[in-house]
């Protein structure tokens, strides 16, 4: 199944990284809090959102930090994604 976000939404996931502390522990994603990183899957068109013409600026397969508590968790095929406004996201990591 496809997604396809409208307006300036963007369907992110989050990327699963694992830690490892100074002792050599290593922290599983239960054990820490969640990323605020993730790969952008979708983007939508942009266009006019509440009436100001919104340009987008992410494209697919960036990688991304978005607000802490921001958009709607999704199942997708499965998957948990995430599709968030672009407003929400907060910068590029390149």
């Amino acid at each position: 199944m496809t997604i396809k976000p409208l307006g300036d939404r963007v369907v992110i996931k989050d990327v699963e990284t694992e830690e490892t502390t100074k002792s050599g522990i290593i922290l599983t994603a239960a054990a820490k809090e969640k990323p605020q990183m993730a790969e952008v899957l979708a983007v939508g068109p942009g266009g006019m959102v509440d009436g100001k013409d919104v340009k987008m600026q992410v494209t697919v397969g960036q990688k991304v930090i978005y607000s802490k508590y921001a958009g709607t968790e999704v199942k997708l095929d499965g998957e948990e994604v995430k599709i968030v406004s672009q407003k929400d996201i907060l910068a590029i990591v390149e």
